[in-house]
């Protein structure tokens, strides 16, 4: 499996933005369901906030739609997250996910294997 490296984490006042970024080791990836998942408290569960298929094709939850953008940069092997508009609520431990994906489909709630160390992101009043 590839390995995932999550940056851009950070501290941020609500109404701001932050972008997170992760590098995937291999370039095979880029034609692969890629996501974005987030654990707001310890001990709660992991969350999928946005996904993107090998077609380009997005999925967002409905808590981040319209503040939140996935894309990647195939020629980096680079998964970015575009958080615009943070609140409170999105600080949490952000995490990367690559496949294997197992069942069909490619959204937040697909069953990812592959994950990254996680990156955290707070938000403050």
């Amino acid at each position: 499996q590839a390995q995932l490296a999550e940056s851009g984490g950070g501290s941020v006042q609500a109404g701001g933005s932050l972008r997170l970024s992760c590098a995937a080791s291999q370039f095979t990836y880029n034609s692969a369901c890629m996501g974005w998942f987030r654990r707001q408290a310890p001990g709660k569960e992991r969350e999928g906030v946005a996904t993107i298929d090998g077609d380009g094709s997005t999925t967002y939850a409905d808590s981040v739609k319209g503040r939140f953008t996935i894309s990647k940069d195939n020629a980096k092997n680079t998964l970015y997250l575009q958080m615009n508009d943070l609140k409170l609520e999105d600080t949490g431990t952000y995490f990367c996910a690559g496949p294997p994906v197992l069942g069909p489909g490619c959204t937040p709630d697909s069953d990812f294997n592959n994950w990254g160390q996680g990156t955290q992101v707070t938000v403050s009043s």
